[in-house]
This record gives structure tokens, C-alpha cells and sequence, in this order.
């Protein structure tokens, strides 16, 4: 490889350790090129990418991307993975292969800004996928506005069936009974107050029953005397 073609690697890989979200680093020994090939594909729907290149190159990389805790897992055959999603998802497919082909075993890594353990590497790929964190997310959010819901709608249930309880004994709406009127609410003062002097005067205008009348002859009286004349 010439001088120009190495230069181009080295600014690639730098560019790939920055951009990722993490690195991990595996020792490729033993691993096939159709295995290689499967593994890549497994990758891809974690959006990362898993590549081969000679240490002294990737260590330039390193240096040139600031992650110097890279630089001293480039020992032997190493291969690194860049990750750019998920990196629980990245991790639990490079533990499924290495258990299904008992090869690559974890080195170490890089993530945000820190170096990682090979323990560490394996403890992520433990971790749910981004998918199902994200799913807990939702579903912790959703709940109390579920339940939030719940409660209006036992709310508005229970005063709607108030109201219409209301309704039904005539004490809401257009069926409420309706009541006369009371002259004294309705009738002017005015009004009221000539009725009342009207009253008195006619009272007193209109002859009375005299209180003691004399007692009327009867009849019987009233022969003798005529009896007593012609005599």
C-alpha cells in the first residue's frame, strides 16, 4: 500500500472512530470471509459496521480522532466495530456470533469520550435494545394519561347522570314546574297600595246590616188587633 492509499485509511478510520457512538474491538482470529460477510449484514440493522485494518494503521487513527484508550487493545489480529445507532443491539450481535462460532472475543472499546472493558462490552450487550427502551418510555408516559383519562371520563360519567337525575325530577332544564306568580312579587306597589285604599272606602260607603233590628210582628198579633177593632 502506498503512501497516499495509507493516508486515505488512516483519515477514513479517524473519521469513523469520531463519528461513532462507540468502537469495539474483537480479535478476528479464525474468522472465515463468508462469516465475515454474515456479520456485516447482522450489523447493518444496528447501523454499524465491522472492519478489518492493520494496527499500525489504526493506531495513527486513533491518535489523529483523540481516542487514545484504543490505542492499547491494537495488539494481535483486531477488528473494529463502529457503531453509529444502537450500541446494546451492535454488542448483543457480536456476543451471538462469538457464542454460535466461539470466535471473537471481545478486546475493549470506546465510548463517549471513555475507555471499555471487555466486562464492560458484555454488560451492554445484557442492556435492552434502543426499541424496547424506548417502548417502556412510552408505555411509563402513557400510563398516568391513561389513568388520567380514565378519571375525566368517570367525571364527566357521574355528572351527566347527576344532570340527568335532575332532569327527571323536573329541576333542570324546560320540565321544571312552573309556579303563579304572587300578587305581591307581580303587582306594582302603586297598584297595590290603591287596591288597598279602594277596599276601605267602599266598605265604608255601603250601608251595613243594622245591628239591632227591631223584631217583626207575626202574623198572629197582627189578627187580634183586627178582631179587637171590630168590637
Amino acid at each position: 500500500m502506498i503512501r497516499d492509499q495509507k493516508a486515505a485509511v488512516i483519515e477514513e478510520v479517524a473519521g469513523q472512530i469520531q463519528e461513532a457512538d462507540a468502537v469495539f474491538a474483537v480479535d478476528y482470529r479464525g474468522i472465515s470471509v463468508p462469516q465475515a460477510a454474515e456479520l456485516r449484514t447482522t450489523l447493518r440493522a444496528a447501523d454499524a459496521s465491522f472492519r478489518i485494518v492493520k494496527n499500525t494503521l489504526t493506531l495513527r487513527a486513533a491518535e489523529q480522532a483523540g481516542a487514545e484508550g484504543l490505542k492499547e487493545l491494537l495488539e494481535g489480529p483486531t477488528a473494529m466495530t463502529f457503531v453509529r445507532g444502537d450500541a446494546a443491539a451492535a454488542a448483543k450481535a457480536l456476543r451471538d456470533f462469538r457464542r454460535a462460532t466461539q470466535l471473537l472475543e471481545f478486546k475493549g472499546g470506546w465510548m463517549n469520550g471513555e475507555a471499555l472493558s471487555a466486562e464492560a462490552i458484555d454488560a451492554i450487550a445484557q442492556l435492552p435494545s434502543r426499541d424496547v427502551l424506548y417502548g417502556r418510555l412510552v408505555g411509563m408516559v402513557a400510563a398516568p394519561l391513561t389513568g388520567l383519562a380514565s378519571a375525566m371520563n368517570g367525571l364527566i360519567g357521574g355528572l351527566a347522570r347527576q344532570l340527568q337525575a335532575m332532569a327527571d325530577q323536573g329541576l333542570v332544564g324546560g320540565d321544571a314546574p312552573a309556579t303563579a306568580p304572587s300578587a305581591s312579587a307581580d303587582t306594582p306597589a302603586e297598584e297595590s297600595a290603591g287596591d288597598t285604599d279602594a277596599g276601605p272606602t267602599a266598605s265604608a260607603e255601603a250601608p251595613g246590616p243594622d245591628p239591632d233590628p227591631a223584631p217583626e210582628e207575626t202574623p198572629a198579633e197582627t189578627t187580634t188587633s183586627e178582631d179587637e177593632n171590630k168590637e
